[in-house]
């Protein structure tokens, strides 16, 4: 079920999005649903497809998480390094996929703490939305694989 937009939800998340993504320096700071389906997003480079990474890294956060549970550390993060970009991504909420974007101007201690900070309000707007359903370990799957 997708996140309605009952007393300006979304607009409330591009907002938060916008103010992490200007905090933590990144390119770009987007959030997904269970199903893959874009949310809300913050994005200062052009060009730069918002659309595909939930896709692309849902094994990651499954992988992640596992090992977020063997540990017994609670927040579900994982960082995916590349050549030019770096992906953080993190569950929020239970019910949504964070996925930040940054590259060189940024660090990753700066994106884990400014992404702890906005969970919290994140949590807060998408709690106000009945429309969400928590993300399941069979909803990563599904990204994946898709």
């Amino acid at each position: 079920m997708a996140v309605t937009d009952n007393s300006g939800v979304v607009a409330r998340l591009d907002r938060a999005l916008a103010t992490l993504r200007a905090d933590a320096n990144s390119k770009a700071a987007v959030l997904f649903d269970r199903t893959g389906r874009r949310i809300a997003a913050a994005s200062d480079a052009a060009g730069l497809d918002t659309s595909s990474p939930a896709a692309l890294t849902g094994g990651h956060v499954d992988s992640g998480d596992g090992q977020a549970r063997l540990i017994g550390q609670g927040e579900s993060t994982v960082l995916s390094p590349g050549q030019q970009d770096n992906i953080h991504l993190s569950i929020v909420a239970k019910a949504a996929l964070l996925i930040v974007v940054f590259d060189e101007r940024s660090s990753l201690g700066l994106v884990r703490l400014r992404v702890k900070r906005a969970a919290a309000e994140l949590e807060t707007i998408l709690g106000d939305d009945p429309g969400l359903a928590p993300i399941t370990d069979e909803d990563v799957q599904d990204l994946f694989e898709a």
